[in-house]
């Protein structure tokens, strides 16, 4: 059983460590995959029990489940994170890609929602309606939007707003066509602030939307148990 589990994390790790000969989107999907294969060959290897035959087996099914746990950021990510590059310029929103290969949007409390208010501006309609696009291009993806509120309140009022806004968020795209089943939301309150809740312009950075895209590494066909 050692030696598979040796040979699966040593590919795993070979996958890490030749990022540094691939292009971005070459070395997100290699790390995605890498890091998923890995972990999965010791979960099949542990699993597989009851000989060698059936360990090995059990290794190779963890492995290829294993590299669906990374997130892959492949051309269509980034395509999107272009798009919405191109989209958001001078808005203010910030379009990034972060460490776990999500395609993150920041945005900001100046274009996205009023002090205690839920309801989505106007400036920010025509970025959401080019991200509904961007999402119908990449089916494929899965979408978490989480609300934040500054400090002024209480739970009691800034929790249920967060959620509320990024509920808002989420129902504006459903209503352009992206099925609902795409979405996770959550908010947070106060409790993840950016800055210190001291002046006016640190509150209006802590009120804010994050979306979070995330495209998984597709399943491989699991071999077959003989």
């Amino acid at each position: 059983m050692r030696k598979h589990i040796a040979i699966t994390t040593i590919a795993a790790l070979l996958a890490l460590t030749s990022c540094a000969d691939m292009n971005e989107v070459q070395r997100g999907t290699a790390s995605g995959a890498g890091i998923g294969a890995g972990a999965g060959a010791l979960l099949g290897a542990v699993t597989g029990g009851g000989g060698g035959h059936r360990t090995a087996a059990g290794a190779a099914i963890g492995a290829t489940a294993g590299a669906i746990i990374g997130n892959v950021w492949s051309t269509r990510m980034e395509a999107q994170k272009r798009s919405m590059e191109q989209a958001t310029q001078g808005t203010g929103i910030q379009v990034t890609q972060t460490s776990d290969n999500r395609l993150k949007l920041d945005i900001p409390a100046d274009i996205s929602f009023d002090t205690n208010k839920a309801d989505i501006k106007s400036n920010l309609r025509p970025v959401l309606d080019k991200f509904a696009t961007s999402l119908s291009v990449n089916p494929y993806t899965k979408v978490t939007i989480i609300g934040h509120t500054d400090s002024t309140g209480n739970d009691a009022i800034n929790n249920p707003l967060s959620i509320n806004r990024a509920a808002s968020t989420r129902d504006y795209l459903v209503s352009h066509g992206i099925a609902a089943n795409r979405f996770s939301i959550d908010g947070r309150g106060s409790h993840e602030p950016l800055a210190p809740n001291d002046t006016e312009a640190n509150r209006a950075r802590n009120r804010r939307v994050e979306i979070f895209v995330a495209e998984q590494q597709p399943s491989a066909q699991a071999p077959q148990m003989q």
